[in-house]
């Protein structure tokens, strides 16, 4: 009975150990985010370096968006065409392709993408300059390493997220129209007259631009918080780049789901 009660004990003062670092984590990220949004500024004077992450996150993430947008849309195609044609509506496989992608894929799967290659590339680079102390080497020389190293990133990846979204979006479309319009046969025009007229700029383009810059700032702020926070050893740069992919995934889903909620029309 002793050893019973003590487990259970055992259990809740685990639990109340992740609950109280789970709030200290949380009130630190804040605080870290309000020191980010203030330093902001000096990223703004020195463009070059927010032109730099710019490329590093948006122009080389390029090849990975583009292959991936192509294949969805291919499949897309393929299986809307499967659904569509045996309801004789086979036509409007246009509109299925780009409604999924414009309100739905494009945000998300171009998001994963970004923080699989961006996300967990910042991180890294942050946690090593943690690791080898050049951040404290900064802070020495009377270097703000927040507006020096932190913000630019930050901005760079939230400023390319909706781009690399665009990007993904217009090459599913293509990818759609590639295998139902050139390969299965289904007509042009009605194929881009039908996404036309289904499609509207204010709703289904707008609020997936949305979607990705919200997810553009969740995830750099993950990627560049948690090579800020971690450990400076090889294994804690290593926990920290698993956290920021993992944080990153869960928080897109779910603000995904919420963003939906807030946007659905239910017409």
């Amino acid at each position: 009975m002793n050893a019973f009660f003590g487990g259970i004990v055992g259990g809740l003062r685990h639990i109340g150990k992740l609950t109280i670092d789970g709030v200290w984590r949380l009130g630190f990220i804040t605080r870290f985010l309000f020191a980010l949004l203030l330093a902001s500024g000096q990223s703004v004077r020195r463009i070059h370096l927010t032109i730099r992450e710019l490329y590093f996150s948006g122009v080389l993430s390029l090849l990975i968006i583009i292959v991936s947008g192509l294949f969805v849309g291919l499949v897309l195609g393929l299986q809307g065409y499967d659904i569509l044609q045996r309801y004789g509506s086979a036509d409007a496989v246009g509109v299925m392709v780009a409604l999924s992608l414009l309100r739905e894929l494009g945000p998300v799967i171009a998001a994963l993408l970004f923080a699989s290659r961006a996300g967990s590339a910042i991180t890294a680079e942050i946690g090593l300059m943690k690791a080898t102390e050049q951040l404290k080497a900064m802070d020495m020389m009377a270097v703000n390493p927040i507006a020096r190293v932190v913000a630019p990133r930050f901005w760079g990846g939230v400023l390319s997220m909706p781009l690399l979204a665009a990007l993904f979006s217009a090459m599913g479309i293509f990818g759609g129209w590639l295998i139902t319009v050139v390969v299965i046969g289904v007509d042009d025009g009605a194929f881009w007259s039908q996404m036309q007229a289904a499609v509207e700029f204010e709703y289904d383009v707008m609020n997936g631009v949305i979607k990705s810059f919200v997810f553009g700032a969740v995830v750099s702020l993950i990627a560049v918080f948690e090579g800020y926070d971690c450990e400076p050893t090889a294994e804690g740069v290593s926990r920290a780049i698993t956290r920021t992919v993992v944080t990153s995934a869960l928080a897109i889903l779910a603000l995904d789901f919420v963003l939906t909620s807030f946007m659905f029309r239910g017409q």
